[in-house]
């Protein structure tokens, strides 16, 4: 009895920093467009600063485990899968966000539970039950009235950019399950995929734009300060959201990591003076009451 006290009090906490890890990621997602708008506004494009704090994300992560190298005969092909899936879901949300209107980008993007739903079922054998859906129906609820406007038209894409979106959320999606499906390999490995990924597609983009390294040669030298601490930043959170994730039903991060859009309207308020009206209010509390109903979600009924 004494011994499954004791593994019922470690799957406790277990679960409590899983959760807590998540929730610290969609903090830092929620805010992370401030230092990117900085760099923005000193000359280093978005594509370019994507491709180097992920970089440097890699880099770090390197010098923190030197093991990554040796699951690489082990990651088969669903470790390749994870590396293009978590390479479009950033370099794919970049892109969506440069190049349309900001609102229906996320609102896209953000449909990612629903694309969860379909994988886990698929890849997992993940079923919800009845508070599962309610968690569904409640994020994406929230997400609705936080960030739909009705003069921008019904939530379906409607250019090149909000289909990038669409997409990068899909990626999300397969994202989280990916990780849960390759269980047999390590946070660190799950992590540098994730640091990889984002870096390689984006610099097959660079490329194709042309005039790489010139555009790396005069990246302003006050700014790799701040290139250098969004690296740190991203390696940090991405082992914390690994460790989530593999601890984790994928439905339930899914949602968890839509309470990313509440830390991004207070963010915005913050720092770059939007005010949230009652209509977001409204939205961000739908999207709480969905995280802390997540917690119920299991594998079948």
């Amino acid at each position: 009895m004494r011994a499954l006290y004791k593994g019922g009090q470690v799957a406790s906490k277990q679960k409590i920093l899983s959760v807590s890890s998540l929730l610290s990621a969609a903090m830092v997602w929620g805010l992370i467009w401030y230092p990117y708008r900085v760099l923005g506004a000193a000359g280093v494009s978005g594509e370019l600063a994507t491709f180097l704090t992920y970089s440097i994300a890699l880099v770090f992560g390197l010098l923190l485990s030197g093991s990554i190298w040796r699951e690489l005969r082990l990651a088969g092909w669903w470790g390749v899968a994870l590396i293009l899936s978590a390479g479009w879901t950033n370099l794919g949300y970049v892109l969506a966000i440069l190049g349309g209107e900001v609102m229906r980008v996320l609102l896209l993007f953000y449909l990612a539970p629903l694309w969860t739903v379909l994988f886990a079922r698929w890849l997992l054998g993940e079923k919800l039950n009845r508070y599962g859906y309610a968690v569904i129906a409640l994020s994406l609820g929230g997400a609705l009235v936080m960030l739909w406007k009705p003069d921008l038209g019904l939530p379906v894409p409607q250019n090149y950019a909000e289909w990038i979106g669409l997409s990068a959320g899909m990626g999300f999606a397969m994202t989280n399950v990916l990780v849960r499906r390759i269980q047999h390999l390590s946070i660190n490995f799950k992590s540098a995929s994730v640091w990889f990924g984002t870096a390689l597609l984006t610099a097959l983009l660079l490329v194709y734009q042309g005039n790489l390294l010139s555009r790396i040669q005069v990246v302003p030298l006050h700014t790799w300060w701040l290139l250098a601490l969004i690296g740190l930043v991203l390696c940090a959170t991405s082992i914390a959201v690994q460790y989530g994730l593999t601890n984790l039903p994928a439905n339930q991060s899914i949602v968890l990591f839509m309470v990313e859009l509440v830390f991004a309207a207070a963010a915005s308020f913050y720092l770059a003076g939007e005010r949230m009206d009652t209509r977001e209010i409204i939205g961000a509390a739908l999207i709480v009451s969905a995280s802390l109903l997540s917690g119920k979600i299991h594998q079948g009924e």
